[in-house]
């Protein structure tokens, strides 16, 4: 019967072992290398290689298929020393892999002679309790979960549409948001805003919506800001946020933040809400068009009456702002596809759901070719001059 030893210089004789100074260079010179650390996670915590992707020596097999569908790709293993991932490359080109490498002395001697590496956050066992569904996704994961919780999100205003995408980009671990609104609880808010109660009738809402998020997740962090947008403190909050969510109803903040995001190359998620219907749509900057490609002016107030005027049918925002904070987290997470260019336009009463194409607009005066705009104006003034303040 043959010792460990005499196995695994078998193995080793049978397998491609790749120098640390040899996958440096490939690194260097941009090779499509799929790395794999195979050690296990109390190890990993300490750190790894840049871009590698962490899948312990007992779940290689079952993982692999995700993240190296192709059989031909080239796969660099890494452990420790150099001894499970000899056995790992020995394994997976049972499965078929034509280029498979285990790097000699592992984790150890790259770290030894000082070559770059880094360390990944991963989640505590109460985290893992708590994001397990989101973990079982291979589109999210362990990985993604932690870059959700890494994220921050601004919602502009915490009312019929911001109630429901904070409350669940809250439960869904979203690590930080911001909330503006300068408005109170009103009881009649309460027919559709979820954030709110009975109890805080006449609280500031920023306040009222930190208390439901924090007892919701106590994980976030929720910034509160209780004042009103204007030109003056719009860049400097938004700046380090990584999405802008719209939900307010008045069209100077509407073209404000449109505008403030342009600016700052800010994803903004829009949407917007009228009795029984509403919209929703994404404007990337650059890459798709934004507010004002679709809306270049306001409507006269009488086309565009505001909720408090017009009525809203109590579950709408809830449908609105679910789907806002899909598209959010599909942002965050760099998946699927989000609605640029696109308008999804939801009619509840015949429950039809219809989607517009929308282009960017060359002529635009904020993202065209010659921007007319390249500053934040009076938004105000903007409105009341094209007729459409309310």
């Amino acid at each position: 019967m043959a010792s460990f030893q005499e196995v695994l210089k078998k193995t080793k004789a049978e397998i491609s072992e790749m120098t640390t100074e040899q996958l440096q260079e490939k690194i260097s010179a941009g090779d499509k290398l799929v790395l794999i650390d195979v050690r296990e996670k109390e190890e990993q915590e300490k750190g790894n290689l840049p871009q590698a992707h962490l899948i312990p020596r007992g779940f290689l097999e079952l993982k692999v298929e995700d993240i190296a569908p192709i059989r031909d790709q080239e796969i660099v293993l890494y452990c420790a020393g150099g001894t499970r991932s000899a056995l790992a490359a020995h394994s997976l080109q049972n499965l078929g892999y034509k280029k498979v490498h285990s790097l000699i002395g592992g984790y150890t001697q790259w770290a030894k002679e000082g070559r770059l590496t880094e360390k990944q956050v991963f989640l505590d066992n109460a985290q893992l309790d708590r994001y397990s569904r989101h973990i079982l996704m291979p589109e999210v994961k362990e990985a993604g979960q932690v870059k959700l919780l890494q994220s921050k999100v601004f919602l502009v205003g915490a009312g019929g549409l911001g109630s429901p995408t904070a409350y669940y980009l809250a439960a869904a671990g979203v690590g930080t948001i911001g909330i503006i609104d300068d408005d109170v609880v009103d009881r009649s808010n309460l027919q559709r805003q979820i954030l709110h109660n009975e109890s805080r009738v006449g609280e500031p809402k920023v306040e009222s919506a930190k208390e439901t998020l924090k007892a919701l997740n106590p994980d976030i962090n929720v910034i509160t800001y209780r004042e009103k947008l204007s030109s003056e403190n719009v860049m400097d909050i938004i700046k380090d946020y990584d999405v802008i969510v719209n939900g307010c109803d008045n069209f100077p903040t509407r073209y404000l933040i449109n505008d403030a995001c342009v600016f700052l190359k800010k994803p903004l998620v829009d949407a917007s809400i009228f009795r029984f219907e509403g919209q929703v749509t994404v404007h990337m900057p650059f890459e798709g068009p934004c507010y004002r490609c679709l809306y270049p002016e306001p409507p006269p107030p009488e086309m565009a009456p505001s909720c408090q005027e017009a009525g809203v049918f109590g579950v709408l925002p809830g449908i609105i702002g679910c789907t806002q904070g899909i598209e959010v987290l599909k942002l965050l997470l760099n998946i699927g596809q989000p609605l640029v260019g696109r308008l999804l336009v939801f009619d509840t009463l015949k429950m039809k759901i219809r989607e517009m194409k929308i282009r960017q607009d060359p002529n635009c005066p904020v993202c065209g070719k010659e921007p007319s705009i390249t500053e934040l104006i009076d938004y105000e003034g903007f409105c009341r001059l094209a007729g459409g303040d309310r």
